[in-house]
This record gives C-alpha cells, structure tokens and sequence, in this order.
C-alpha cells in the first residue's frame, strides 16, 4: 500500500494532558503564614484557622521525624473539610513524602484478610530513601552503532554481536565496546543521539537522564527534559539516590522467580492476582532495612497512612491499629470521621465516633467547625474560579444563603448544572434566577427526608401484615 507523501495534521488533538476537575482539585497547601497562624483565604481553604494551624504543628512534626507511630483523628459534620485538610497535609509534605489514602470499608475483601489489607496500607506509606555510589559511564551519546554478526544458532537472521556506542563529558569523549544485552536496554530507554545516558558498570542497567541542552533550540512535538552536559571524565563514581515504599519491597520478594519452562509459565497465569505477604518475609525484609539504616546506605521516611470514614473498621482494624502504632516501623496515621456518639462496628458497646475508648487515647483530635454564611460564600467563589464558572454577585449570594439551611457539598453540586442552564439560555454567567430554578429541580438531603414524612403513605417503607 502506496503511503501518502502529504499529511494532514492540523485535526490533530493536542497530547497536552486535561486534567479533570474534582472535588479537591482547589487545594494547594494549609495556607499557613511563617509564624504559623493561618490566613483567612489561603491555598484554596477557607475558615477552619484553628484546624488548620494544628495540621501545620502536625507538618512540622513529620518533617522533623518526631511524629512516627503517633496518629491524628479530624473530627467534625459533614462537609466540614475534613478530607480538605488531610489532602493539603499531603501538599505541604511534598512529593517525597508518601501518602497514602484509604477509605474504612476497603478492608472488606473476600479474597485478603481484613488486617492483610490495613498492613499494605501501612507498609505504602513508610518510604525507604536509599543512597548507593556505583560506577557508572556516564555522559552525551554521540555515537551508537550495532554490530551484528551471524546467528550462532544458525538460521537467515543476524544478531547483535557487541554494540559501540560514544559518550562525551565537558573533560572529553570515550568510546564504549559493550554486551549486546545493554543494547536490550539501550531500546527500552529509547535512547538516541543527543541523550544524557549513564550505565552501570556493575550491573550494565542503562539510564536516560534526558536530552543534552544543545539540542534545547530543536521544535519537538513532545516536550523534553533538558539537561547540562555531565561534567567531569566519562567514567567515574556517582551517588544514586532511589526512593522505594516498604510495600514495594514486599511485592519485589514476594513474586516468585520461576522457571522460563511452559509450566512454571501456566502456573504463573492461573494464580490468583491477589497474594497475601507472609509475616516471616515482612521480618527478613524489616532486618535487611535495619541493616541498611543501621550502615547509613539507606534513611527512613515515615509517611502518611489517612483513613477516612474510619467508623466502617472494625473490632478487629482497631485492635490490630492498636498494635500496630507500637510498632518500630510506623508511619504518622491520619484519621477521619463525621459520626458522634455510635456503635463500634463488630460490637454491642457505643463509642465517641464509633472508635474504641483505648484507641481514642492515642489520638490528637483536630475538630472542625461548620462554616458560616460567609465562608460559603468564599468557597463557593473558589470553587467557581476553579471550574472556570462565571457568577453574579446575587447569585453567588443567594446560593451561599441556600448553603447555609442545606449544606456546602449540595451547593457546590449546583454550580455545574446552573452554568449549563444559563448557557442554554444563552448568558454568559450564571445569575440569580437560574440558581432559584436549579434549586426548585434538585433536592438537598434535609427536603427529601420532610417529603419523606409529609408522604409516607406513598412510600414503601416497611412490610404491613393484615
């Protein structure tokens, strides 16, 4: 089939990534001042200083390695920004730092155990930064060449006998005669003239950094990290720095190897996906990690585990937590919760926020209050901005002043399909009467359950026996 010499790329989607908008895509960080207090607006929060501020001491806390093993409940209604908070603590942590969120009721599994998952959990949010100082080739390729030779096995085809490749630092260039098994990884990192490359000279595992900046002035569709021509000789010794989560190191061993054999194939694909890690390899791997800390290789970073919705554990999650805090390798648990005073799940005994009396006393409790008319207000001008919305003033006002007799999530609900209404209609932003007529079509949670009372005849609400 003959290929066209012409083509047409204007119709061409962009690949510039969309990011979808949701619930939290507003929050930035705690919006905290250098002394500590929070700002009234800040980082997309609004309100909840207090809060705030005790987030802000718990940020200092794991950032200085003084809060492992320790946990924190949010406790407040719903709506309050509870989730808000914890996010914007993941925020002020920064990459580096793991976290690692989960929601109570993703413990029910039929195939792992309730504490199996919970330990993952744990074992996600515990970071391992480990320094090694290998030697490595490193610097621009400028030249790479295969050399191929006939298949030893016999056959037409050819295989790649050594491959040749240049490298260039700002003291000179070298060239490099290698295995044709770095050529293998060479291909996977797509490496081409013009690349920042270093190989290990132990291990042979190839690396691309990035482009060279003196290609910087090229016009490539996808954009590029550029980097400084490596300085210094082409071979020599560099510090590499990887950042691995406990569970990763679990998963790593826990796979079996195998054999390359048809059986051990088959046998690999009919097990089941979902594994559970055994105690004694969790030990061996907690030794090895002892020992790496111990030889200054390795340095722990305690993350964040957040729970949320932690009523939905039970009994048994909340003895193994109990537990599990006193442990050596711990990370900083964050927990949330709307419930007052409730049955503790798995029990006949009532609890402050359904939590056990014995768990409670380990936690630093943060409250969070219900917000005002005016910082519903503000929120919902946040939220507006964050969705691109355009709102009048009175409408802004009006649908604050709904927040308040119903609750903030309903009315930031409403702001999407009010839009959509004033664009039907053809206004460029939304005002007053479409936020009264979005209101009089959607239900909040306080209405529907009046209706409910008010029309109980029609419903099907229990089975009557003649």
């Amino acid at each position: 089939q003959k290929v066209p010499m012409s083509m047409k790329i204007e119709e061409v989607k962009s690949t510039t990534k969309t990011q979808r908008i949701a619930s939290h895509s507003h929050i930035k960080g705690l919006g905290l001042k250098e002394d500590g207090t929070a700002e009234e607006i800040a980082c997309g929060l609004v309100g909840q200083e207090k809060a705030r501020e005790a987030a802000g001491l718990v940020v200092e806390l794991i950032k200085s390695k003084k809060m492992a093993g320790k946990a924190l409940l949010l406790a407040g209604a719903p709506g309050t920004g509870k989730t808000a908070i914890a996010l914007s603590i993941s925020q002020e942590l920064g990459p580096k730092v793991p976290f690692c969120p989960m929601i109570g009721s993703e413990v029910y599994s039929t195939e792992v155990k309730k504490t199996e998952i919970l330990m993952e959990n744990f074992r996600r949010s515990i970071g391992l930064r480990i320094k090694e100082t290998k030697e490595v080739w490193e610097g621009e390729v400028t030249e790479i060449n295969a050399e191929e030779v006939e298949d030893p096995h016999g056959g037409y085809g050819k295989t790649v006998g050594s491959v040749i490749i240049t490298l260039k630092t700002t003291k000179g260039s070298k060239q490099l005669k290698l295995d044709p098994s770095i050529y293998e990884g060479l291909q996977k990192e797509k490496v081409k003239v013009g690349d920042v490359i270093y190989i290990e000279a132990t291990s042979g595992a190839v690396k691309r950094v990035g482009r060279s900046d003196a290609y910087a002035t090229e016009f490539d569709l996808e954009a590029e990290e550029y980097v400084p021509l490596p300085k210094g000789d082409v071979h020599k010794k560099k510090e590499i720095v990887q950042d691995v989560s406990l569970h990763d190191l679990d998963m790593a061993n826990a796979k079996p190897q195998g054999g390359h054999d048809f059986v051990s194939l088959m046998n690999q694909i009919s097990r089941p996906k979902k594994t559970e890690i055994t105690d004694k390899l969790r030990q061996e791997i907690n030794k090895v990690v002892n020992k790496y800390i111990d030889h200054g290789i390795a340095e722990l970073v305690p993350g964040v585990l957040f729970i949320d919705e932690v009523h939905m554990l039970d009994i048994e999650c909340f003895t193994f937590l109990n537990r599990a805090l006193e442990s050596n390798l711990a990370p900083i648990v964050v927990l949330a919760t709307n419930r007052g005073i409730s049955t503790i799940r798995g029990t006949d005994m009532k609890s402050p926020h359904g939590i056990p009396v014995d768990l409670l006393d380990r936690l630093l409790v943060i409250r969070t209050m219900p917000y005002n008319l005016k910082e519903i207000v503000q929120i919902l001008a946040i939220r507006a901005a964050t969705e691109g919305l355009e709102m009048d003033e009175d409408a802004l006002a009006h649908l604050g002043t709904i927040g308040v007799n119903t609750s903030l999530r309903f009315v930031v609900q409403l702001l999407t399909p009010a839009s959509l209404l004033a664009q039907t209609q053809g206004k460029a932003s939304i005002g007053k009467e479409d936020i009264e007529e979005i209101n009089d079509l959607f239900f909040d949670a306080k209405s529907s359950a009046k209706m409910l009372q008010a029309q109980s005849s029609y419903f099907i609400s229990q089975l009557i026996c003649h």
